[in-house]
């Protein structure tokens, strides 16, 4: 684990600790150019509040809008995003690649 990842699992914790609703991000699979490797977290808090990345910024958005969802109802989900995707304009990844995303919530 690197000083990113200690920081990012400290602010989880915080916002646990808090009493806040959390769900955590990792980037299970890449292909092609993806920005950010396997093993790349993103934390999202109720309020919306992230900290880490999971693609430097090209799908942040959609991720924390899906983790928003998994943090309601619970559920995981694995979310897969690429330029031959329907969702590539709305989430600007144009760089090419593709990314799977696995989001769960943290108890």
């Amino acid at each position: 684990m690197n000083s990113d990842d200690d920081s990012l699992f400290a602010g989880l914790r915080q916002w646990r600790a808090e009493g806040k609703l959390a769900a955590l991000a990792t980037v299970v699979s890449t292909w092609g150019s993806s920005p950010r490797p396997a093993g790349s977290h993103l934390a999202v808090d109720e309020a919306g509040h992230f900290l880490g990345s999971v693609s430097g910024g090209c799908i942040e958005g959609a991720v924390i809008e899906a983790a928003a969802t998994v943090m309601a109802d619970g559920e995981p989900r694995m979310l897969e995003f690429g330029v031959s995707d329907e969702q590539a304009w709305q989430v600007g990844l144009a760089c090419g690649g593709r990314v799977q995303v696995f989001v769960e919530r943290v108890e």
